[in-house]
């Protein structure tokens, strides 16, 4: 048997015009009028719906062992595949964790913090501090809703917000005093400010 002829293979720096291209090209196809516009979309959704079912049978034959099952969905393009054909692995606040992981770093070394509050109703809320103020802190909210829709685009929404501020401390020496010890000395220091004002008054 002879040798196989070797496939070209594209990295991701190649993928992503690809994709930008196959996006415009379905975009012109559905504007375009006639039955050849319809068969080319048509085959174009059954070429999906095959491809996305072997990705499918992929994902279930890699999920007995958790080593290969992590490099398909580490991977950029295949993580993309899952999430469209809505059979990636990992549950949603997975995901969305996830991301807020990977951005941790990132936001770090421009002096913001990130953190998860949680996933509830398909909207995920984000804590996030920055020390920058105006468009920089509009540009680093812009970058996690755009970074965690990258993991779960099913979300329906991201809220991105301050985190709530920390309760007021309370002095440690206001926790050795009696309430009627410390409401005696209030009004002790009232009378004895109005000490003078009183003896005028007298007078």
């Amino acid at each position: 048997m002879g040798e196989q002829p070797e496939v070209q293979r594209l990295d991701d720096a190649a993928v992503e015009p690809r994709l930008a291209r196959l996006d415009a090209a379905l975009g012109q196809l559905e504007q375009t009028p006639g039955r050849t516009a319809e068969l080319a979309l048509e085959a174009v959704e059954i070429l999906t719906e095959v491809y996305g079912e072997a990705l499918a049978r992929v994902t279930d034959l890699a999920a007995d062992s958790a080593g290969p099952l992590d490099r398909l969905t580490d991977d950029e393009l295949l993580r993309h595949l899952l999430l469209l054909h809505r059979i990636h692995p990992d549950p949603l606040e997975g995901r969305v964790a996830r991301a807020v992981d990977d951005l941790r770093p990132q936001l770090r070394a421009q002096g913001a913090e990130i953190a998860l509050v949680g996933v509830q109703d398909e909207v995920a809320r984000i804590s996030l501090s920055a020390s920058s103020c105006g468009g920089g802190g509009a540009a680093l909210r812009d970058l996690v809703r755009e970074q965690v829709l990258t993991f779960a685009p099913e979300l329906s929404a991201v809220d991105v917000a301050a985190p709530a501020p920390a309760p007021a401390l309370i002095p440690v020496a206001a926790l050795w005093q009696r309430p009627d010890r410390t409401a005696e000395a209030t009004t002790s220091e009232v009378e004895q400010a109005a000490g003078p004002l009183a003896l005028d008054s007298t007078a």
